[in-house]
């Protein structure tokens, strides 16, 4: 879970077609606007049953997962399903928890995980839950005395103050946490005021043959057959207040739960999706999409196909190994495949073309009076110029990024010792300080190389600096690789990382616990790993600043243009993990000519697949037992079948994973968990005719509890309707 990153506002298209309602990321307080439309498709509840600050609501059942150093940077989302704060997420949200819980004695992994009483379940030392309390439009404040002749840098100033005062006010008198986003590129403000639970236990987890079954072949791919859920729960002080774990923390007490439905999904029901989807970029221009073709996607998929190929060698030698780096590979081939996706969905559905219309349509616009002309003229021309202009310069952010700070662990791993370095060098007499600082340092310490594997990580290290000096123009290297790799050791990456991994302190677990005993500034400034970690993040945070001020300009601009040149339609936010509904309806689709998919699938489907040679298409043999048995209790669909995962046109993205997708009645009904294969270009323009939804069916949950798990505890605890 150590890497995560991304940002932006309320409706675009970025086509002049009618808004569908199977498109856009709606804000919850501005739900009301789309009432009609809700009600038309099938919503039987009102907006304030959506969001209301005085009154429980469903925003009160969904929650962002996310780690203490960084509680509103979400990475999943869960949604309570019990009055015990019990929660339902998907498998591969709690891969991390569920890895970190396992060892060869006890793999969690393989054989799954279930609390057959709330004293079994697992504590997860930096989760936490948070729950939106409040949102509110604060651009006014935010832009006060602001004009379009202000300058761009004192815009920034002017903005950055004024968050922070908002900020600092909402926090006052109680323990929230607080964000102010900029939605439409800076167009628009809005404040998120959420609470934050720290414990949050694992309760829940089927086998990875279940929760991960189609591995890496199946994922972003339909029809699909994989169980991914899991389970935790929150909880809370005595006083159903946020807590640090103790043994005296009760479950928490929702203000509101999901009932849970198992009367089953027909095609073109509706259907909402709720939560916290991380990162969209439908604003972005043509230039934009050239650059991902050219640029940072195949950079991208490049570095970690290298990455996973040495991962899976070490992982298919060792069941140790395996149980180490399983997370670390889910984690990185997600993203390898999505990239690989995305390129050819862009291609496939010509998306420059497509900008390259709308940036024609907006021209034309801008140049039918002079006032316009003088405020949005020479946007999309700025724009342009920045992109060619910093053509190497997103490259090798990208390899930086890619190759160095998310290559091998040890890139990244040093920095956690930034602040120590600080504080022996200013306050090398606070020893109160560095002793609490150190003893802090050793709980991480004992985290990472928990899964770290020298030979594995040395070898991930020597690969990718290899491909980052070849590949990127001298002048964008780190320093450390002209001091040291060409002059000390001729280039050869072997070499240099056989030194670094001889004399570094965090190359070994003996000696970084041995330095943390008796710190050093002298020894921590010299030391490898610490210069090369200290190189790679600076020249990172220099390249994320390249884009100039004009360009942040001209992409604000260009963003209000298309607006403001279609006053009549109602425009939804761009994602930047901040929570927002989708409504829809489950349905088909036909990806390709001749080719026709249905909209659910089910056990037959797990059974045709099973390969016991490949891992990723095991069967359980208990599975199978209940298969040719045909028990699948109350799960079953009317015509007697067990259900797996569904479709449907909702709009999510990365962030989304987890999150509850919800009947017109407000019941749950399954579990968002990906997208499709055919619209991987989503999250730049949205595929009217493609885009999926894919979902686990929340009667195959329920089936995996009860009659494969046995944990009827879990199912007693729910409000299960017929």
């Amino acid at each position: 879970m150590m890497h995560r990153l991304l940002i932006v506002f309320m409706t675009i298209i970025l086509s002049f077609q009618m808004t569908r309602a199977d498109e856009g990321m709606w804000l919850l307080s501005l739900i009301n606007k789309n009432y009609n439309d809700l009600k038309a498709q099938g919503f039987k509840l009102t907006p304030e049953d959506i969001y209301s600050i005085n009154k429980s609501s469903l925003k009160d059942a969904v929650c962002g997962l996310s780690n203490s150093s960084y509680p509103l940077g979400f990475f999943c989302t869960a949604e309570v399903i019990s009055k015990e704060g019990l929660l339902l997420t998907n498998h591969h949200c709690s891969y991390d928890m569920i890895q970190t819980h396992s060892s060869v004695d006890h793999d969690y992994l393989t054989d799954g995980f279930w609390a057959y009483s709330k004293d079994k379940e697992l504590p997860n030392e930096g989760i936490c839950a948070s729950f939106l309390v409040y949102m509110e439009d604060v651009t006014d404040s935010v832009l006060f005395g602001i004009t379009d002749a202000t300058k761009e840098s004192d815009r920034k100033s002017m903005i950055s103050k004024k968050i922070k005062e908002l900020e600092k006010r909402a926090k006052t008198g109680n323990n929230y946490n607080v964000s102010v986003k900029p939605l439409f590129n800076g167009n628009q403000f809005f404040i998120f005021v959420y609470e934050t639970y720290l414990d949050v236990r694992l309760v829940g987890a089927p086998p990875s043959a279940v929760g991960k079954f189609g591995g890496d072949t199946d994922n972003w791919m339909w029809p699909r057959h994989t169980g991914d859920f899991s389970m935790l729960r929150i909880y809370s002080s005595k006083e159903n207040a946020p807590a640090e774990f103790t043994k005296d923390n009760v479950p928490y007490s929702p203000k509101h739960s999901l009932p849970v439905s198992i009367k089953g999904l027909e095609k073109d029901d509706f259907v909402m999706v709720m939560g916290f989807p991380g990162t969209t970029n439908r604003y972005l221009t043509s230039y934009g999409v050239q650059a991902a073709l050219d640029v940072n996607n195949p950079a991208t998929v490049k570095i970690r196909t290298k990455k996973l190929q040495l991962m899976k060698e070490d992982m298919d030698s060792s069941p140790e190994i395996r149980i180490m780096y399983s997370s670390k590979y889910a984690s990185t081939a997600n993203y390898w495949k999505y990239f690989i996706g995305q390129s050819r969905g862009l291609k496939r559905n010509d998306v420059p073309g497509q900008k390259q219309q709308i940036e024609a349509k907006y021209t034309s616009w801008a140049n039918m009076t002079p006032e316009r002309k003088e405020i949005f003229g020479n946007a999309l021309s700025d724009i342009s110029k920045s992109y060619e202009a910093n053509k190497d310069k997103s490259l090798a952010q990208t390899y930086i990024l890619e190759a160095l700070l998310q290559g091998s662990d040890l890139a990244l791993f040093p920095l956690q010792t930034y602040q120590l370095n600080s504080l022996l060098k200013n306050s090398p007499n606070d020893k109160e300080a560095i002793k609490q600082m150190t003893d802090d340092l050793k709980k991480e310490a004992e985290k990472f190389y928990k899964d770290f594997n020298p030979a594995t990580d040395k070898k991930i290290m020597a690969a990718l600096l290899e491909m980052y000096y070849k590949d990127v123009p001298k002048e964008h290297h780190p320093d450390f690789m002209a001091t040291l790799v060409e002059k000390k050791f001729k280039g050869d990456f072997n070499k240099y990382t056989d030194e670094y991994f001889k004399k570094s302190i965090f190359a070994d677990k003996a000696r970084f616990m041995a330095f943390l005993d008796k710190p050093s500034a002298k020894v921590l400034s010299s030391d490898m790993g610490f210069e090369m970690a200290q190189q790679s993040l600076s020249l990172y945070y220099k390249f994320q600043s390249t884009t100039s001020p004009e360009f942040d300009k001209a992409t604000r601009l260009f963003v209000r243009g298309v607006m403001e040149m279609q006053p009549e339609k109602l425009f939804y936010p761009d994602a930047n993990s901040t929570p927002r509904i989708t409504y829809g309806q489950v349905g088909d689709y036909k990806p390709a000519d001749a080719v026709y998919y249905n909209f659910f699938t089910t056990i037959e489907g797990i059974m045709e697949k099973e390969d016991p040679k490949n891992d990723e298409f095991v069967v359980p043999a208990k599975l199978k037992q209940l298969y040719k048995a045909k028990d699948y209790g109350r799960y079953a669909d009317k015509n007697g079948d067990l259900r797996i995962c569904f479709t449907s046109n909702n709009d999510i993205t990365g962030g989304n994973s987890g999150s509850p997708v919800i009947n017109g009645n407000g019941e749950l009904v399954g579990a968002a968990f990906d997208g499709n294969w055919e619209a991987m270009s989503g999250d730049i323009a949205f595929e009217n005719k493609l885009q999926k939804t894919i979902s686990v069916d929340i009667r195959y949950v329920l089936f995996i509890i009860d009659k494969y798990a046995g944990a009827k505890n879990l199912i007693d605890e729910m409000n299960i309707v017929q």
